[in-house]
């Protein structure tokens, strides 16, 4: 990460996609947050899950569904939601994709 520690970077070069894989990488790691980056092959996916603080994603290449609470999100490039704490999510690669995740633990 040392390469955008004080200067400008280009996420699609930070997390790479992997055939039938997910990869993630964790760029900022702090006790009040993390940002990770994730690349999800298609198909791929996270069963649902809570989490117990809010977490911001935005979607920086593909496409995905994300369920919130039995409710599907239809998201692509450029666009993000907030997954509110303590609801039931699911994300799932309609092609394949790259998020950026971002928690705040407050």
């Amino acid at each position: 990460m040392e390469k955008i520690i004080g200067q400008a970077g280009n996420l699609n070069d930070l997390v790479a996609y992997q055939e039938g894989s997910i990869v993630s990488k964790e760029i900022i790691k702090k006790d009040i947050g993390t940002v990770t980056l994730f690349a999800f092959d298609k198909g791929q996916g996270l069963s649902e899950h809570t989490a117990p603080f809010d977490a911001l994603v935005y979607i920086f290449d593909g496409e995905a569904e994300i369920m919130i609470s039995g409710l599907p999100h239809h998201l692509k490039a450029g666009e993000i939601i907030i997954m509110p704490a303590n609801k039931p999510h699911a994300l799932k690669a309609i092609e394949r994709f790259k998020m950026m995740l971002v928690m705040i633990r407050s």
